[in-house]
This record gives structure tokens, sequence and C-alpha cells, in this order.
């Protein structure tokens, strides 16, 4: 029980802590002048460098898991009006998989992943954009007396909020399906650069 309660407050704080970061970006982006659409440069390409911090739900069941997120991706100008996507990526992913605690446990999920991602603009608005993303890798669970590799797979839905043209902050919802283990979703914030 006293696991659960530290668990949950740990979840509050992080909650916290990405609304405090969500409301800086904004806020940020608001009052930015480098972002107005006369001085942003033009968005023909872009590589993106991105880290996220997530928390994950796991089905069946509600116990929350720390998801962390690093990768990289590049938009092609060729690919802008493909609909399933103009920019490619690559990306490593971590979640604690163990039956307690939210940080880290001796139990592990590592994802190697490749995916596509589609960018779209948002009516009336040009600080935030909207995207899309698919992507699927090779899961291994760590812990165990031996290595367990699956193929996981995921859709995302997300926002981005910018900050200027090198600096943005992503907000994202994500479903994921591990073969042989239950579904689970996954709310994540984090910060990009681009160059």
């Amino acid at each position: 029980m006293k696991t659960h309660t530290a668990t949950i407050r740990i979840a509050i704080v992080l909650t916290l802590i990405w609304a405090a970061m969500l409301s800086a970006g904004i806020l940020h982006a608001q009052t930015a002048t480098a972002a107005t659409p006369a001085t942003m440069e033009p968005m023909s390409t872009s590589t993106d460098l991105f880290v996220m911090f997530g928390l994950d739900v796991d089905r069946p069941g509600s116990l929350p898991r720390a998801n962390y997120n690093i990768g990289i991706g590049h938009t092609f100008a060729f690919l802008k009006k493909d609909p399933i996507g103009d920019e490619l990526t690559f990306g490593y992913t971590y979640e604690n998989s163990g039956s307690h605690g939210f940080l880290h446990t001796s139990f592990g999920e590592h994802t190697e992943s490749a995916g596509v991602m589609k960018n779209f603009g948002l009516p009336r608005t040009k600080l935030i954009t909207g995207y899309t993303w698919i992507q699927t890798g090779i899961t291994t669970y760590t812990g165990n007396a031996s290595l367990q590799n699956h193929l996981d797979s995921g859709v995302s839905i997300g926002a981005i909020v910018h900050c200027n043209y090198h600096s943005s902050i992503w907000i994202q919802e994500s479903y994921s399906k591990v073969v042989t283990v239950p579904w689970y979703t996954t709310s994540s914030i984090g910060y990009t650069y681009s160059w």
C-alpha cells in the first residue's frame, strides 16, 4: 500500500512539472518575437532531436509506469504531400516494467523503433502545430533469467508548441501494443531542438 501511495504522489508531482513546463513554453512562445511568422525561417526540411518524459498506464489495471524517450527525426521536402508522413524518425524508449516503483526497477523494457511522422498546421495559429506518428520496433525485456524480444507497435497524436524556430515543446498521447503483452497508453511531454 505504501508503494502504491508513493507512486501516485510521484505521478502527481510529475504531472505538475509537465503542466509548468507547458505553461512556460506557451508563455514564451506568445511573447518571443523570434516566433513571429515574419522572423521564422522557412520550414522546408529540418532535423529534430527530441527528449520526452512520459507516464505509461498499463492495461489491464491503472498502475502508472515511467517512460523515457530520446530520438532523432528528419523531414523531407519531397514527402510533404504524402498522406502517411513527411518525417522519418528513429528512437530509443525505456519503460519501467517492474511490479512496483515508478522511476526504475530491475525489470526494464527497452525499445528501439523506427517511425514516420506527419506534421500538419492547425487553423488560426502558427504557434501550435499537430502531428501523427506511427512507430514500430523491437522491445527487449530485461531483469529476467533470459532476454525476451518482442515486436512493439504504436500510434501517437500530438501537438507542438513552437517557442522559436529551433526550440519547441511536444505533447503527445500514444497507444502501444507489444506482442503477448497487454496494451498500454502513454502521456508524454518533451523538448525538441530543430535545425
